[in-house]
């Protein structure tokens, strides 16, 4: 039998009394983070019974916008990472990169 570890990553949300974050905070104490500050979140859960993927997607009131297309910027590239090591589709990881390339210059994003 082989002994299991678990890990718990938690987020916490301050809402203001229209229900818009203000405040976003996330704790993941096995990677030494407890309690920092974070601007906007997307997480993707994906339901195999279903086939969906469920989503969370929260940012405060004061993200910026020049801000929220950095990290949509990075978040991408990140994906086109992410896909490349888990289908080891190294033609469709490349085009999801130029496709990044595409975005950033069209939002005239410094490299």
């Amino acid at each position: 039998m082989s002994d299991t570890i678990n890990s718990e990553i938690r987020f916490n949300i301050e809402l203001d009394e229209n229900r818009v974050p203000e405040k976003l905070t996330w704790t993941a104490q096995d990677g030494g983070v407890q309690a920092q500050d974070a601007k906007a979140i997307m997480l993707s859960i994906w339901d195999s019974k279903v086939k969906e993927t469920m989503r969370i997607d929260l940012w405060t009131k004061d993200m910026p916008v020049d801000e929220m297309k950095i990290f949509f910027h990075q978040t991408l590239v990140a994906m086109a990472d992410t896909f490349k090591r888990a289908t080891d589709d190294e033609k469709m990881s490349d085009t999801m990169k130029d496709f990044c390339d595409y975005f950033a210059e069209k939002l005239e994003l410094a490299k």
